[in-house]
């Protein structure tokens, strides 16, 4: 669960998603830009830094390492929506991206002081921009199920406790739903 459901993977496909929902071929062509310059090359970075030693595993464990990776991610988020924005975007791609960044912004500063699940937080997020965009109530069934699954798989491995899954958890959907409510 832990490797399938990692927070780049579902950086990666959920504006992808997005814009095949929203606007087949010519949104999944905007997703890609999204994905790559949010979840492409943050992955890429990441497992360079495990190759080179510079971070120690894929899911950066020890908390002193993620304050510059976080900090490649905010820019590399903050160009995404720039580029969004110039580029003529829909709206709700550059929601989506702003979503990635609001949810950051929440987690990025805990994870200095406590070590808040970036897995649950990104994909309860996800959870609640597809609910936003979908039928909501299977969203939310199926959803839910999963990030338990999520939180379960990081608390079992010891890479959480169960206050910090359920706190990433609450502050991925509630930084998604906030964004959305502010931007729709």
């Amino acid at each position: 669960m832990t490797e399938v459901f990692a927070p780049a993977h579902f950086v990666i496909g959920l504006p992808l998603t997005v814009g095949a929902v929203t606007d087949s071929w010519i949104g999944l062509g905007w997703g890609a830009l999204a994905a790559g310059l949010c979840g492409g090359i943050p992955l890429g970075v990441i497992l360079t830094g495990v190759r080179s030693g510079r971070f120690g595993d894929k899911h950066i464990t020890d908390r002193s390492q993620r304050p510059w990776l976080i900090g490649v991610i905010v820019a590399l988020v903050l160009t995404a929506l720039a580029l969004l924005v110039v580029l003529g975007a829909p709206h709700v791609m550059v929601a989506c991206v702003t979503i990635m960044l609001a949810t950051l912004a929440v987690t990025g500063p805990i994870t200095f002081w406590w070590k808040i699940s970036f897995h649950t937080a990104v994909a309860a997020g996800s959870v609640v921009m597809l609910a936003w965009l979908l039928p909501p109530v299977p969203v939310y069934v199926a959803g839910s199920m999963l990030v338990a699954a999520i939180a379960w798989s990081r608390v079992v491995i010891r890479d959480h406790t169960p206050a910090q899954t359920a706190a990433g958890a609450i502050a991925g959907g509630a930084a998604t739903w906030l964004t959305l409510a502010i931007l729709f």
